[in-house]
């Protein structure tokens, strides 16, 4: 005489038999769910599916860092594949839907890899500006160098010097030519080679302060 099948349901992967202790605390589980707002639960929902979206440009060194399920990984890489909006928008959805299923312990990662990441480009984007703020005033001001100095004691003087003369002869002539013709302000070579020197410099400082590593990949000066 064959047995009965065992009436029951799979969460995540794990059969559960009803009336057994799981499929209790599972149903107490859901019942404090009902409990909040649909607008909190509207916002959780929400939350979950920009934490999916933003794992879309989270860098592979920080992703390799997540156990994230086989299934969430394989919708990430189809996103990034998918060109059509409106695919693409269901896509994300299937995401979110995915992500409400993460637990707690696997979210707060995701939260924190991104947060990570948010934190090193803020930081990159300041050291950018400082150099290029430092690259005018050694360009414009005859006392940046000796304060430039201060901070870079081992600088190259005669080359930082003749870059700086360079880059002041192709600022009148730019600004020359661009008052007779209308042609486009352009910067010359000592222009971009002095805002290296500086990049590079203050990348050190930044590194000697922070425990934190880096992407390893060179910033392009901004046009």
């Amino acid at each position: 005489m064959s047995r009965k099948p065992t009436k029951g349901y799979f969460v995540r992967g794990q059969f559960v038999a009803h009336g057994s202790e799981l499929d209790l605390e599972l149903r107490r589980e859901l019942k404090g769910s009902v409990d909040m707002s649909k607008t909190d639960l509207k916002k959780e929902s929400d939350r979950l599916q920009a934490l999916g979206e933003q794992l879309l440009t989270l860098r592979a060194d920080l992703m390799s860092r997540l156990d994230l399920p086989e299934k969430l990984q394989d919708a990430l890489a189809e996103a990034r594949r998918i060109t059509n909006f409106e695919g693409r928008r269901r896509q994300m959805q299937f995401i979110g839907k995915l992500m409400r299923a993460l637990d707690a312990e696997t979210v707060s990662a995701v939260e924190t890899v991104i947060e990570e990441q948010h934190t090193g480009s803020a930081r990159e984007t300041l050291s950018l500006h400082q150099a290029e703020q430092w690259r005018d005033r050694l360009i414009t001001e005859d006392d940046a160098l000796t304060q430039w100095l201060q901070l870079d004691a081992d600088a190259d003087v005669q080359h930082l010097r003749a870059l700086i003369r360079q880059a002041r002869k192709d600022a009148q002539a730019a600004h020359q030519a661009q008052a007779h013709a209308g042609a486009p302000l352009r910067h010359g070579k000592a222009y971009r080679d002095i805002f290296q020197i500086v990049k590079a410099t203050l990348g050190r400082g930044s590194d000697s302060d922070s425990d934190d590593t880096g992407t390893g990949a060179d910033t392009e000066e901004p046009a």
